[in-house]
């Protein structure tokens, strides 16, 4: 670090964040904002905690984390940065698929042009497996998530309302009768009211999870901002953690950087079976899954007790109004629910669905329509 920076350190930092921004990260205002306010928390003398500031506070994304390396090696040690050149994107050629075969297009030269059907980007990159893009295309998938509209399930209320078709309201009848000098009148129907149901999505952030945890949060930060008083989301992993408020905020972005500060145990290790017998006691049983639609996002690689893990799944179905169980190594081809965590909560669920790509996330978003 130069002199200068050393004197007055802040156009030193925000300068590194500028290092990184060329290095390809996304340091944006807001993330150099809470940057340096971690900065200011830490002792800037001693090099893990700088560190940690910045790549808590500035990467987003694991595809960060090398650049993010790179970038402070050379900036703290005193040699400059390597500029990574922006990628260029590149047009890509539509697979056409012609409708009609090389001669019988030779054949009609002087006709109609033939039919062709080109499939766009966006459909193409609707079913790729979320593990296997690349950071251009995670960042056109965030851009696909905002186009999903999430519709929570209606479940039934005590009260009713007035319809000109349902069951017949006694009472009120007999008021417009009374009302009437007692002539009869026209009956009064009424209906059963609708509320949405909540929702609870319950998100494995552990390693065997991590090339999906990121699109999966912003899928849910997606379902929350939907329905805020209705969904409620959690992490899973070697413990519980509870990521509803910070995902309820409308920008993507610093919903995710709050929620991956909340998170202290992404990508470690698991324990479903004792994480979700704290949810249950602690939230599921005093009413946040009655009755509910709980989904739950994990591959069901189980480190602890298969056996609890299937004792609190069933305990769990008992009192939601539906359990969705989403795999995403259940798209890919030849998959076979052989995992012990998997076979100990099969038999508790109401549906195994795959959760791989944006398109199997939308027929998820379908199934929860239709709970």
């Amino acid at each position: 670090m130069s002199t200068s920076s050393v004197l007055d350190p802040v156009p030193g930092f925000a300068g590194f964040a500028a290092a990184l921004r060329a290095a390809g990260l996304r340091a944006d205002a807001h993330r150099v904002q809470a940057y340096l306010a971690a900065v200011e928390c830490v002792d800037v003398g001693d090099p893990g905690q700088l560190y940690w500031a910045g790549r808590i506070a500035l990467c987003s994304e694991p595809d960060d984390l090398p650049r993010y390396d790179e970038a402070f090696a050379a900036w703290f040690s005193g040699e400059p940065p390597v500029r990574r050149r922006d990628a260029v994107s590149v047009p890509v050629q539509p697979r056409i698929a012609a409708l009609v075969s090389s001669q019988d297009a030779s054949e009609g030269a002087g006709g109609e042009e033939p039919l062709s059907v080109a499939a766009s980007d966006a459909e193409i990159l609707r079913h790729r497996d979320l593990a296997e893009l690349t950071p251009a295309e995670r960042r056109h998938l965030r851009e696909l998530f905002d186009t999903l509209r999430p519709v929570p399930a209606p479940r039934p209320s005590a009260r009713y309302h007035a319809a000109r078709r349902g069951r017949l309201d006694a009472r009120r009848t007999l008021r417009a009768m009374l009302a009437d000098g007692g002539e009869p009148g026209r009956l009064v129907r009424v209906r059963r009211r609708t509320r949405p149901r909540r929702t609870v999505l319950l998100v494995d952030v552990s390693g065997s999870m991590k090339p999906y945890a990121d699109a999966l949060l912003r899928f849910a930060h997606v379902v929350v901002r939907g329905a805020p008083g209705t969904v409620e989301v959690f992490t899973l992993g070697t413990r519980l953690t509870r990521v509803t408020r910070q995902l309820r905020q409308r920008d993507p972005e610093r919903a995710m950087l709050d929620a991956g500060g909340a998170v202290a145990d992404f990508a470690g290790g698991t324990r479903l079976g004792e994480t979700l017998r704290v949810f249950l006691d602690r939230w599921g049983q005093r009413g946040l899954a009655r009755r509910s639609t709980v989904v739950v996002f994990s591959d069901g690689w189980e480190r602890g007790d298969a056996t609890l893990l299937g004792e609190q799944s069933a305990r769990m179905r008992r009192l939601a109004h539906r359990v969705f169980w989403v795999n995403p190594h259940a798209g890919h081809e030849g998959y076979q629910p052989v995992q012990s965590g998997i076979a100990a909560v099969l038999p508790h669920v109401d549906h195994l669905l795959a959760g791989h790509s944006l398109a199997t996330l939308e027929r998820l978003l379908r199934e929860m329509a239709d709970a």
